[in-house]
Order: C-alpha cells, then sequence, then structure tokens
C-alpha cells in the first residue's frame, strides 16, 4: 500500500496528539509535588538562615528593588516579635554564571547566617561556597557589614576568598551586599 502525504499528515498528527495528551497528564501529576518539594527547600533553607521562627515567612513574603530588578524578602517572626529577616538574592558575577543566596539577617541588620540556594561552581573550588562543601559562608555570620567590608582581602574587604576562586568568592560578597543595600533601603525603615 502506498502512503500518500494525507495518511502520513494524520499519522503525525495522531502521534503528537497522544505525545502532546501524555505529557499534560504527566505534568499535571508531577506539578504539585514538585511545588510542595520546592516549598520545603525554601523552608529549610529560612529555618538556616533565620533564628527560631513560629510563623510561616512564605506566606507574607514580599518583593523589595534592588538594582533595577527585585529581591524577595521573608519576615521571621517568634509570638508575633520580628526575629530576623532573609533575603534571597542573586549575583551574575560568578565564575559559572548566575547563582542564588538567601541571607538572614537580625532586625538590626548584622547577618544571621547565609546560605547558597543555587549554583553552577566548579567542583572543588567555587563550590566550596556552599556549606555543604565546607564552612567558608559561616564567616559571614553575626558580622555587621556597617563594619565589615562585604569585598574579599584582595579588594580591600575583610572576606577570605577561598584559595583558586577568588571570583565565586567575590560574587558570594556581591550578592550578600545586593540583599544587605537592599534591607537598608527597604526594609530595616520599616521596623522602626
Amino acid at each position: 500500500m502506498k502512503s500518500s502525504l494525507l495518511t502520513m499528515s494524520l499519522s503525525l498528527l495522531l502521534v503528537s496528539g497522544v505525545s502532546s495528551a501524555l505529557l499534560a497528564y504527566v505534568y499535571s501529576l508531577t506539578k504539585d509535588p514538585i511545588a510542595q518539594a520546592n516549598n520545603q527547600k525554601k523552608i529549610d533553607a529560612l529555618s538556616q538562615v533565620l533564628p527560631e521562627f513560629n510563623n510561616e515567612p512564605i506566606a507574607e513574603c514580599y518583593k523589595i528593588p534592588s538594582d533595577g530588578d527585585s529581591l524577595t524578602c521573608y519576615i521571621g517572626k517568634k509570638d508575633d516579635e520580628i526575629v530576623g529577616i532573609a533575603i534571597e538574592t542573586y549575583t551574575n558575577i560568578a565564575f559559572g554564571g548566575h547563582f542564588s543566596v538567601i541571607v538572614g539577617f537580625k532586625p538590626d541588620g548584622t547577618i544571621y547566617n547565609t546560605m547558597i540556594l543555587e549554583h553552577k561552581e566548579t567542583p572543588g573550588l567555587g563550590d566550596k561556597t556552599d556549606k555543604e562543601k565546607s564552612d567558608w559562608s559561616n564567616q559571614f555570620n553575626d558580622k555587621d557589614p556597617n563594619v565589615f567590608k562585604l569585598k574579599v582581602k584582595k579588594d580591600g574587604g575583610d572576606v577570605d576568598a577561598i584559595t583558586a576562586a577568588t571570583i565565586s568568592s567575590r560574587a558570594y560578597c556581591d550578592a550578600v551586599s545586593r540583599a544587605y543595600n537592599s534591607f537598608i533601603q527597604y526594609v530595616k525603615p520599616t521596623l522602626q
């Protein structure tokens, strides 16, 4: 039997339709579990970068301006008293490009803790910014950025760079600095 353009087109249309329906079905099955996993990841990150809280910071998050873009701000409260503010920030100057950091601040602006959310830095070098790989980022804990310069020492700051990963170290400082600048300008005035 000879194939005609019509039968080939109908076969292609049928295969495309079935494939699209299957993709839509799989998407509908995985959409909620993926959203729940992402939400849990964010809750875990917030519990690491904020002092103990008993509210739902994700439900109360809002956007704040930053260099022509915006950052997400989470308020941690314990019994209706603000105990910390977490800001989800980023940088685009890392060796691997874009990476995201979440920075937790005490209400006075002191850094409580920081944590990488996502990165593409070189394994064994720049990925040491990640707490799972090293404790390098702990040097930001309990530091007041008014006094502690958020730059690597090579650039006149107070941050010890990761050996052979100065670009990643600079990028981390850039992300933390971006969060701090937005905190000072848009969040701290609302806390008083």
